[in-house]
């Protein structure tokens, strides 16, 4: 007996003490893109009118260990017998190639992109004229362009050719040989700033040359940025919402920038959260996580949840009791839905399980 305690306690002990590469996920907290945050408007429009709302849009999150956090042997275990809890690999959430900072980074990136094109596609959805640009969407560190272009470079023009895409830079600085000159017509950054698409039009432009390189992968000319493509927007739109990263509130920012724009009422007062990417076009792509985010929503009171078509399977196989799973591929699909909803034809709802 006295062996056998000392060997389960030598045991634990080093369940306790040895690290193991794994991470663990939980349920994370759920805003109301109608409501505030923090004491304020998580959605706020400035120079369009807008309308009053009630009930719930609430985006949803994950909750993550920290990337300075060694998880133990038995907290992994523990982790992989709970219900609300998920354990991972660590290389998951952070990668061996990138450091915590850089992970962070992308994931502050991602969650603007996601605010910029949840904005793009309300306001298609509206009917309201959207602006845009090609931009340098980021400059290589030692690469040809360094220094002489910079992020927020409005590019109007490559070897006199009209840039209409982001795309069309590699297009045609790819038409070079390594050591050709490129020479691309730009209105710096700084000038561009704070100007809409139309005012940007009238503003001079410099031409810069720049002499190509050759890429390491497979020899073709680049200069070492990367195009992107900026909007702009008739009036200001902000949305307030700190220390949350990632793309996967999109689809709910749409939703409560609609219905505050539009007379009307989205939700019919229900309690309605969702997760999914968005793009320009109004379509919803999967996320991570899922299983983490409907335990959310279900604690904080949501009857309904608006879920990627491509992570409905995961969803499915454990849903939370009292919550139903709605089936979205596109922003049209999540606005049929929150019609149904709101008429109580909750018989029509796409669902997961379906």
């Amino acid at each position: 007996m006295l062996a056998s305690t000392l060997l389960f306690i030598g045991l634990l002990c080093v369940g306790v003490l040895m690290p193991v590469p794994y991470a663990e996920l939980g349920p994370g907290p759920t805003v109301n893109t109608l409501g505030k945050h923090g004491g304020e408007p998580v959605l706020q429009v400035d120079g369009h009118r807008t309308y009053p709302t009630s009930g719930h849009l609430n985006m949803t999150t994950v909750r993550v260990t920290g990337s300075d956090y060694r998880m133990n042997l038995v907290e992994s275990v523990v982790g992989w017998l709970s219900h609300d809890e998920a354990v991972v690999p660590r290389g998951t959430l952070y990668p061996d190639d990138k450091s915590a900072e850089q992970v962070d980074q992308e994931n502050a990136e991602e969650f603007t992109a996601s605010q910029e094109s949840a904005k793009v596609a309300a306001l298609h959805h509206l009917a309201i004229p959207v602006g845009s640009r090609v931009i340098v969407g980021s400059v290589v560190k030692g690469a040809p362009a360094e220094n002489k272009l910079h992020a927020g470079d409005v590019v109007r023009a490559v070897d006199g050719t009209k840039v209409g895409k982001a795309a069309d830079i590699a297009k045609a600085v790819t038409k070079h040989k390594p050591g050709e000159r490129a020479v691309f017509t730009i209105v710096p950054a700084a000038k561009a700033k704070g100007k809409d698409a139309a005012a940007t039009k009238s503003l001079p432009t410099t031409e810069v040359a720049i002499t190509t390189a050759r890429a390491p992968d497979d020899g073709r000319a680049v200069v070492g940025i990367q195009g992107g493509v900026e909007h702009t927007f008739p009036f200001k739109i902000d949305i307030k919402l700190a220390d949350v990263g990632g793309p996967s509130a999109g689809l709910m920012f749409s939703l409560g920038l609609i219905d505050k724009m539009e007379p009307g009422n989205l939700t019919g007062g229900k309690f309605v959260a969702g997760t999914g990417t968005i793009d320009d076009d109004g379509k919803v792509g999967p996320i991570g996580g899922i299983s983490m985010k409907i335990i959310a929503a279900r604690d904080k009171g949501a009857e309904y949840f608006l879920t990627p078509a491509d992570n409905c399977a995961t969803a499915a196989k454990d849903t939370p009791h009292g919550l139903r799973l709605v089936k979205v591929r596109t922003l049209d699909d999540a606005l049929g839905a929150l019609k149904d909803i709101r008429e109580n034809k909750t018989d029509a709802l796409p669902s997961c399980g379906g």
